[in-house]
């Protein structure tokens, strides 16, 4: 057993198929962008290293005794579709929300602020901190806007809701109306034949 467990370990050891984690470029002032990447790509790599081969191999023994290669090729198709689907969700986030041309505009703003007295925003060296504080004004401000559509939308759909009681009510007193004049017809053709048969009776 201790066997299999350190040859899961060597091919864990060689696995191309966990990402390696991307080191950014040095630079004095990351882009709020490639500080996002570069938390998403660690995140990514935690997760996998989390999942590592040899907890796999363990989870499945029987199979990697018999198909250690098969095993070996599972594992690595799992990793490479579990690692694109985090990614596409992620992508649909940032496309959803806006996220690429919201932080590049927060780094234009930096830069043609360069010129102030201030003191120049920097990182902190915490991705997680720098990602929140400048999320969370966004994020309040989209809360706000969609509390602001909501109610623009509950109030038209009160509008709609009178609107239909009151074309409920025509309908209403259309049929009555049209009840009464029915029953205002079929009295006058009565009134009709039996003039007709009082006349006739005579003859």
């Amino acid at each position: 057993m201790e066997a299999e467990e350190k040859s899961a370990e060597g091919f864990a050891e060689g696995d191309p198929g966990t990402s390696q984690e991307i080191e950014a470029a040095p630079s004095e002032n990351p882009s709020r962008m490639l500080i996002f990447n570069t938390l998403v790509d660690k995140f990514l790599d935690g997760l996998v290293q989390a999942g590592s081969y040899q907890r796999f191999a363990r989870c499945y023994k029987r199979f990697y005794k018999l198909q250690p290669e098969m095993t070996r090729s599972i594992y690595d198709q799992f990793v490479f579709q579990l690692q694109n689907s985090i990614r596409d969700e992620i992508q649909e986030i940032r496309d959803e929300g806006n996220l690429e041309a919201l932080l590049d505009s927060l780094d234009k703003m930096e830069k043609e602020a360069g010129d102030r007295t201030e003191l120049a925003w920097r990182p902190s060296g915490v991705p997680e901190q720098d990602l929140r504080s400048h999320l969370v004004p966004y994020l309040l401000q989209q809360r706000d806007y969609l509390h602001k559509v909501l109610k623009e939308r509950e109030e038209e759909n009160k509008r709609l809701a009178q609107a239909v009681l009151l074309g409920r009510r025509k309908i209403q007193e259309m049929q009555k109306e049209i009840e009464t004049r029915k029953q205002a017809w079929q009295e006058l053709s009565k009134a009709q034949r039996e003039l007709i048969l009082s006349v006739e009776e005579p003859k």
